[in-house]
C-alpha cells in the first residue's frame, strides 16, 4: 500500500535509520520503550488525546508509522490505530512475554519497539487495533510536515484515510 507513489524510495531510504546520534536524543521513558521492549503506564502517555491532523513517527529514525485518520478511542489506554501508513513500515514479531501470547509490532527500519497489535479493532476498518506506545511516537500536525520534511504525504492526510486509500 502506497500512499506517495513512492514506496519503493522509502522503503528503502537510509534517512530512516537507527543512528547513534538519534538513540543519544532519546528520553529515558523513549529509551525504556523503543529499546528495552518497555510499557509505559496505561492513560499516561502525552499522545493519547491527540487529535489534530497529522502523522506519527518513529521517535528514534522518523520513519512515518501511522496517520491521524486511522487513530481511534479504544479505551485500552494507549494511543489505538486501525492500521499503519504501510505494512513495510512495521515488523510483527510473536511475543510470549508475560504468561500470554501477543505480537508485538516494531518499526521496520530502526526496529524500535511499538507496542503490539489485537485482533479485536473495528470490524469495519480490518479488525486490528495497534496499541502504540506514545513514548515510541512523534506526532508531527500537518501544518509542519513541510518544514519536518514529510511534505509527500500531506495531500494523503488532507483527504483521510479513506478518500486516499483504496
Amino acid at each position: 500500500m502506497d500512499v506517495t507513489g513512492k514506496e519503493a524510495e522509502m522503503s528503502t531510504d537510509p534517512k530512516w535509520a537507527r543512528t547513534p546520534e538519534a538513540l543519544a536524543r532519546l528520553s529515558p521513558e523513549e529509551r525504556y520503550v523503543t529499546q528495552e521492549n518497555g510499557t509505559e503506564r496505561p492513560f499516561t502517555g502525552a499522545l493519547l488525546e491527540e487529535k489534530r491532523d497529522g502523522i506519527f513517527v518513529d521517535v528514534v529514525s522518523g520513519e512515518p508509522l501511522f496517520a491521524s485518520a486511522d487513530k481511534y478511542e479504544s479505551g485500552c489506554g494507549w494511543p489505538s490505530f486501525t492500521r499503519p501508513i504501510t505494512k513495510e513500515a512495521l515488523a510483527e514479531l510473536r511475543d510470549d512475554s508475560h504468561g500470554m501470547v501477543r505480537t508485538e509490532v516494531r518499526s521496520s527500519h530502526a526496529d524500535s519497539h511499538l507496542g503490539h497489535v489485537f485482533p479485536d479493532g473495528p470490524p469495519d476498518q480490518g479488525g486490528l487495533r495497534y496499541c502504540i506506545n506514545s513514548a515510541a511516537l512523534r506526532f508531527i500536525p500537518l501544518e509542519e510536515m513541510e518544514a519536518e520534511g514529510y511534505g509527500d504525504y500531506i495531500d494523503f492526510v488532507k483527504a483521510g484515510r479513506k478518500e486516499a486509500v483504496k
